[in-house]
């Protein structure tokens, strides 16, 4: 009986090990009863802050690529410090850092040491772009929040990378060419600083003139908003004429070459991504809606390299800081 016993001891004790590796895995509903407001509890967080400023709901989308991009998405993105990854150049004017912290308080008040910032920020970035009219989507949970956030190992896809380059980089996160696409979609939505920006209007490679391949009447609207000695932080729409709005005014404004980044007029010229662009805009078959696609593209990148062992990451008890 002794020895029966103790097998079963050891056989209990490998299928609670078991079980604690698997429950780990993002999957949606992971909370269940343990924070069952988690989703309600984010959602509700967000509005708040959209409708306080609505550069909160870009913004947020934009750090959650940022996140996802550097070493996963660990929420590693939300960590202070003097050499973090919010110090490094492309993450220092990103905003919406308030409303991550503000949901954070809240969950640990509702459910303690349960739900981890890196599924917060999962949560935020969705809900970002249904408090801006586009379409939502189920999100998997269960991240661990990382430990590690250096500025050195920022190193996003830049605003002038050419399309094989791009394609590089979103091959190398396990997202492919309409992941791509569908992504820098979202750019439907927020802002530009000038001085990232403004050398494509005023001197293009050194020509003293515009890009060439930008609609000519384009260039005198962002010249007048971002003037050539004016503030290099002023910010410029994204996408003239409709950024507040999720939806495909964006590309329509990539196949239409009146878009302030090179590396988004880029892909209306490689003949991959211009068609992905048209299926998205309904002009070639089949059709995709871009919405669900979206979705679907943002859910493959919330699952890059996360975290979901002790032994690499944690649940902390703040976001900006590790336990």
């Amino acid at each position: 009986m002794g020895r029966g016993y103790n097998l079963l001891l050891i056989l209990v004790t490998f299928l609670v090990l078991v079980a604690a590796v698997t429950a780990r895995r993002p999957r949606v509903g992971f909370y269940g009863n343990r924070c069952r407001k988690v989703e309600s509890i984010v959602r509700s967080v967000v509005r708040s802050h959209f409708r306080c400023n609505p550069a909160n709901a870009p913004g947020i989308l934009r750090m959650y690529f940022h996140d996802c991009f550097v070493n996963g998405c660990d929420g590693s993105i939300l960590l202070a410090g003097n050499t973090s990854e919010r110090t490094a150049g492309p993450n220092r004017s990103l905003r919406g850092f308030e409303a991550i912290e503000e949901a954070k308080t809240r969950l640990e008040n509702a459910c303690p040491n349960t739900v981890s910032c890196a599924d917060i920020l999962t949560l935020a970035a969705r809900d970002a772009v249904v408090w801006t009219g586009g379409k939502g989507w189920s999100v998997p949970l269960g991240r661990l929040d990382g430990r590690r956030s250096e500025a050195s190992d920022v190193n996003l896809p830049g605003p002038s990378d050419p399309v094989a380059k791009q394609k590089q980089d979103f091959a190398a996160k396990n997202l492919n060419t309409l992941d791509l696409v569908t992504l820098v979609g979202g750019h439907t939505i927020g802002t530009a600083g000038c001085g990232l920006v403004r050398g494509r209007f005023f001197n293009f490679n050194g020509t003293g003139q515009p890009d060439p391949s930008i609609d000519p009447s384009f260039v005198p609207l962002v010249q007048a908003r971002c003037p050539q000695n004016g503030n290099a932080t002023t910010r410029v729409d994204l996408d003239t004429g409709s950024a507040g709005d999720f939806d495909t005014s964006y590309l329509s404004n990539v196949r239409s070459s009146r878009v302030v980044l090179q590396s988004d007029l880029v892909l209306w010229k490689d003949t991959e991504t211009r068609a992905i662009i048209e299926r998205l805009l309904g002009l070639r078959r089949p059709v995709l809606r871009f919405g669900s696609e979206f979705g679907k593209s943002m859910t493959k990148m919330s699952l890059i390299e996360v975290k979901t062992r002790l032994s690499d990451g944690e649940i902390r008890r703040v976001c900006s800081a590790i336990n």
